[in-house]
């Protein structure tokens, strides 16, 4: 899974590339999932195919909701397995952990790392979040973009060059945020 953007607060779109096999050939067994609302094949990359699947969220986004702590991207699902790193504060990651253990009894935690929290999360407002989200699910960011400036504006009731101006502070603060060093601690 490389992103994940809510359309509303119950269903959710992500971005995932799956190895092998032509490309929309998964789209129609990923469709049959009784979670799955629609399933776009976008493009064949390297070995694999990239597929856009909007999907009523699990309960697991809801308590990620509850406790604020961003999902951090990519998810890396193989063999029915799924790796992810939880970016957050030590009593939520356990409030997270005993949730995955509930839920399936054979979790693994396979390490803990320490570094500042701070470190991963962008300092967006909530507009900013919303707009970028929004600007997500829309395809705005998708290679190649699924709507225009224009549109994306039109949608949201406002300006091109406020939503362009606005797009363009997100993208500073993320990348100002992405390209900050970090340490890493071991614990």
């Amino acid at each position: 899974m490389l992103n994940r953007s809510e359309v509303t607060e119950d269903v959710s779109v992500s971005d995932h590339w799956i190895s092998g096999r032509p490309p929309g050939t998964w789209a129609r067994e990923i469709a049959s999932y009784p979670d799955v609302v629609k399933v776009d094949s976008l493009a064949e990359v390297g070995d694999g195919s990239i597929y856009r699947i909007t999907y009523r969220n699990p309960p697991i986004v809801y308590l990620y909701r509850k406790l604020r702590v961003p999902l951090h991207f990519p998810f890396r699902i193989q063999a029915g397995f799924i790796l992810w790193e939880v970016v957050a504060r030590r009593s939520e990651f356990d409030t997270i952990l005993r949730y995955g253990r509930k839920v399936d009894p054979n979790l693994q935690l396979l390490s803990i790392r320490r570094r500042p929290l701070r470190s991963h999360l962008p300092e967006l407002t909530e507009t900013q979040q919303q707009l970028l989200n929004r600007a997500m699910a829309a395809g705005y960011f998708a290679v190649p973009r699924a709507i225009t400036l224009t549109d994306l504006a039109r949608q949201l009731n406002r300006s091109k060059s406020s939503v362009s101006e606005a797009i363009a502070v997100i993208e500073r603060k993320l990348l100002e945020t992405a390209l900050r060093p970090s340490t890493i601690y071991s614990q």
